[in-house]
Parts: C-alpha cells; sequence; structure tokens
C-alpha cells in the first residue's frame, strides 16, 4: 500500500481533472460513470477556459480554475487526474504530490527519463499513490497470458512483437501547439507515435513479457520516420534487448492504407498469442491443437485506485512498472532526429487530408511477425539502411 488510504466511508472520493477537453473527454465520461456508482464525486475542473454546462452535463457545477494547487486546496481533492500537454506532467504531479493528493497520470508519464525520474522519486518521496494511464495493463488479458506462457503453453518465450497500423489526417498533428513535436520552446516534448498514440502496443508487449522496470532494458534500437511535414515520427520501430533474454521489436506507423486494430504477438518455440489490446481478445494458436480465442474483462486504472485508496487492492500501474516504457522515450527522445520519407514513398489520399505510406501496414505487421526493423524487411525507403536514424542506447 502506497501513502495514506482513504476511508472507505468517505467515498464518493472528491477528484479534480486536470485537462478536460481532448483525451481529457474521456476521463470527464469515466467520472462521470464513477460518479452514478458512488465511488468518486467531480469536485474540481482545471482548464484555461472553464468547461460550460453543456460540457459537464450531469456531473454538477464543480469549481473550476486554472490554478491546479489552489484548485486542489480548494476542494480538498483526494485524488487529481493530469490529462495535459506530456511536458507539464511531472510539474503538475508533483503539485498534487506536494498536498497529499493521490494521481492517476496521462501516458506517457513524461517526456524524458530523467522528468520520469524526477515524478516517480517526488511522488514516492511524498508517499501518495501514482497509478500511469495505460489502460490496456488493466486487462485482465494480461495476467491470462502470461499464465499460459509459464505453462509452457507455446513453449520457450521466443520473443514479443508490437504492431500498430493508425490513420491519422494531417489534422491531427495540428490538434494541439505540441503535436508532433519533438522539442517546443527548449522543451521536450517527444510527440511520436511510438511515445504517445501507439504507446500502448509498447507498454502491453514489455509487460508481457516481464519486463516493465527500468532495469529490464539493456539495449534499444530506433528507426525514425515520417511521411508528414512534422518534427516527430509518424512511422518507426524500435527493437528492445531485454534482461528476461528475449526481444521485443514494435512497428507503428500513423499513415496506414487502412486503420487496424493494434496487437501484440507473443512467439514461443511452439506456438504463438495474438492479443489485440483495445479489445481485450486472445488468439492462441499452438501445435497440435486447434486456434483458442478467449475474450477478457478489464479494470479501469481509476477505479483501481480508488479501490486501491479504500481497501488495500494492488495498483495496476505505478510509476516504476512503466521504468522500461520511458527508457524507450529516452532513446527515442535522445535518437536523431526522424528522418523525412522521401516523396516516392508516401501520397495524399484525395479529400481525406492524409499521407498514406504504400505498403506501410504489410510492413508493421511483417516487424512484428519477424522480430525485425524496417531496414530489415527489405522496404523501398529502407534499402538505403544508412539514410535511416539508428542508434543503440545501453544503461
Amino acid at each position: 500500500m502506497t501513502g495514506p488510504m482513504i476511508d472507505a466511508m468517505n467515498t464518493p472520493v472528491p477528484v479534480v481533472l486536470a485537462g478536460a477537453r481532448g483525451h481529457g473527454r474521456w476521463h470527464l465520461a469515466n467520472i462521470r460513470r464513477l460518479q452514478h456508482k458512488g465511488l468518486v464525486r467531480l469536485a474540481g475542473v482545471c482548464e484555461l477556459t472553464p468547461l460550460t454546462a453543456e460540457e459537464l452535463g450531469d456531473l454538477g457545477a464543480p469549481e473550476q480554475s486554472a490554478d491546479f494547487g489552489a484548485l486542489l486546496d480548494s476542494t480538498g481533492a483526494g485524488i487529481a487526474i493530469v490529462c495535459t500537454p506530456i511536458p507539464t506532467h511531472t510539474d503538475l504531479a508533483l503539485t498534487a504530490a506536494e498536498r497529499g493528493v493521490h494521481l492517476l497520470l496521462e501516458k506517457p508519464p513524461a517526456p524524458s527519463f530523467a522528468e520520469f525520474r524526477r515524478m516517480a522519486d517526488g511522488v514516492a518521496a511524498a508517499g501518495v499513490a501514482c497509478q500511469i494511464g495505460f489502460q490496456s495493463l488493466g486487462s485482465h488479458a494480461l495476467p491470462a497470458v502470461r499464465a499460459l506462457i509459464a505453462d509452457g503453453a507455446i513453449g520457450t518465450l521466443v520473443g514479443l512483437g508490437g504492431a500498430g497500423a493508425w490513420v491519422r489526417d494531417e489534422d491531427y498533428f495540428r490538434r494541439a501547439p505540441w503535436a508532433g513535436k519533438r522539442r517546443m520552446n527548449g522543451v521536450d516534448v517527444i510527440d511520436g507515435a511510438l511515445t504517445n498514440p501507439l504507446a500502448h502496443a509498447v507498454a502491453t508487449a514489455l509487460a508481457l513479457g516481464g519486463s516493465t522496470r527500468a532495469e529490464d532494458v539493456l539495449a534499444i534500437e530506433t528507426e525514425l520516420l515520417r511521411a508528414n511535414a512534422i518534427e516527430s515520427d509518424d512511422t518507426s520501430c524500435v527493437r528492445i534487448t531485454t534482461a528476461q533474454g528475449h526481444p521485443v521489436t514494435v512497428a507503428a506507423t500513423l499513415c496506414a492504407e487502412r486503420a487496424d486494430e493494434p496487437y501484440v504477438l507473443v512467439h514461443g518455440s511452439s506456438g504463438r498469442i495474438t492479443f489485440w489490446y483495445k479489445q481485450d481478445r486472445v488468439l492462441l494458436q499452438r501445435a497440435g491443437h486447434g486456434p483458442e480465442e478467449f475474450e477478457h474483462g478489464r479494470t479501469d486504472l481509476l477505479e483501481n485506485l480508488v479501490d486501491h485508496l479504500t481497501t488495500g487492492a494492488g495498483l495496476l500501474v505505478p510509476p516504476d512498472g512503466t521504468g522500461a516504457f520511458m527508457k524507450v522515450v529516452e532513446a527515442i527522445r535522445t535518437a536523431p532526429d526522424p528522418a523525412p520519407l522521401p516523396d516516392t514513398a508516401w501520397h495524399r489520399i484525395p479529400g481525406e487530408r492524409r499521407r498514406v505510406v504504400p505498403g506501410i501496414d504489410g510492413l508493421v505487421a511483417a516487424a512484428a511477425d519477424t522480430l525485425s526493423l524496417y531496414s530489415e524487411l527489405g522496404a523501398p525507403w529502407a534499402a538505403a539502411a544508412e539514410h535511416l536514424p539508428k542508434e543503440v542506447s545501453t544503461r
């Protein structure tokens, strides 16, 4: 148990939400769900422009302020949800921790490993609980898949692959001033395909292989590219060498021909497991058996945090459980800036304002299937590997 418990008799727990628009709307809806269950109460909203009565709906009239610390003080918040631009995460988390307020901190928790450690160490010193918002790590499929691996259902674990082929139009990279940026006003942002929209693919692959702590990562190879006119990567892959002895390769693109469900592929010596992590769906394929498919439930991370604070239940995603993911963020941060794909490697879809890299859907799947990098898969734009910014980062 981390930090002081909250008396279960004092629920609903007062919650302050920092960042209630954009992805914050999802948190607002989730607070509404848990408020109806009597577990939490929206006590405050921290936004530069207050939410309207229409945006709040039946959530009542919470206090609103652009001053996060003052809002925590005046509302007596028990939990703060931080869903703000990536570079603000650490300072806001520490503002809450200094006041003894527990945290649900959106992913990625920080834009650099140094900022992550500053946050995690500060939160630990303050004695408050902190849950990192990797919702996929609340899936009941994770312990189920780990049990299959431990039981030898697919033989010896060989490696893990992650694949994310998503479609995002050019306006996606204009959704906020920091979108598509690696740095802004001299501050790290690192808003790339693998560090933000498809970060779950990285974190979930690492978690399934039991490589969640920073010390579990020995080396990282990066290949970062972009078809869009942005600073960050929109088509990228990483291969992580783990202390557990199996590689983890994750490939992602926001320039897919067709949007597909992201997944993690667990390779064994006599079978494989596919986990579509947004759907909590698992496919087991192994020698001597027909394919078996399973659907699992999921524990909501805010609900788990409340449970942790009221009953002492284990916290699903504490900061140190994301240390390995943050090592990947750091490798991407310190790698050379993403290489622009040649004009011949992508085209725009008329009327959709989006850029597509022909063949990337198959390359993403092949990377997860073979644990290979793009440069090893014969992509025309990756044939000349010297143009790819690749870096091996070690402890």
